[in-house]
């Protein structure tokens, strides 16, 4: 964030309340106002954020070819969810995850704290792209549950890093820790 000095006149009745606060109003203020420039880096990094969560979902689909019809030929309970669920449940959790690391980015990619949260969240990532791979296109249904189990474990201790930092984060995450769990 830039900061802005304005110098000059203060309007209206500001002058008054900050003499009788002890500020005298003929002094500089510093009003911090985000830049035009810095509001557009921080929607890239939301941007940016959010396409690779999406990117990673969609590359792992388009590696595991007809996991629906997969999904639909498999023998399961009568409450699983129908097939054509998976696709828009998906897109909004990786749609979550991108806005909950984007808030943890923001909060200070200089912080031990955020970078060590972000390292769970980028493993958990590759966990979670590697289970369809693993389950439908190769057919590894023991390798795929030890991801799981991983994956599992990663989204709860990425859950629990971002609550550490940020709260709307964490409860970003909770849904996709729900739905994997």
């Amino acid at each position: 964030i830039r900061v802005r000095l304005f110098l000059g006149q203060i309007p209206g009745r500001l002058p008054h309340i900050l003499v009788s606060a002890g500020i005298n109003p003929g002094r500089l203020m510093v009003i911090i106002k985000p830049s035009l420039e810095d509001e557009r880096k921080d929607s890239l990094a939301l941007l940016a954020s959010v396409s690779i969560s999406l990117g990673t979902g969609f590359l792992s689909a388009w590696l595991s070819p007809d996991m629906r019809m997969a999904y639909e030929m498999m023998h399961k309970p009568a409450i699983a969810p129908p097939g054509w669920v998976f696709g828009p449940v998906w897109a909004f959790l990786y749609i979550l995850m991108g806005i909950a690391a984007y808030r943890i980015f923001r909060a200070g990619h200089d912080r031990a704290e955020v970078r060590d949260a972000l390292f769970y969240y980028g493993s958990q990532l590759i966990f979670n792209f590697m289970w369809p791979v693993l389950f439908f296109r190769f057919g590894f249904a023991g390798v795929a549950l030890l991801d799981l189990l991983v994956l599992a474990v990663l989204v709860l201790i990425t859950t629990l890093k971002f609550s550490g930092i940020d709260s709307t984060a964490c409860w970003l995450m909770v849904r996709y820790m729900l739905w994997v769990i």
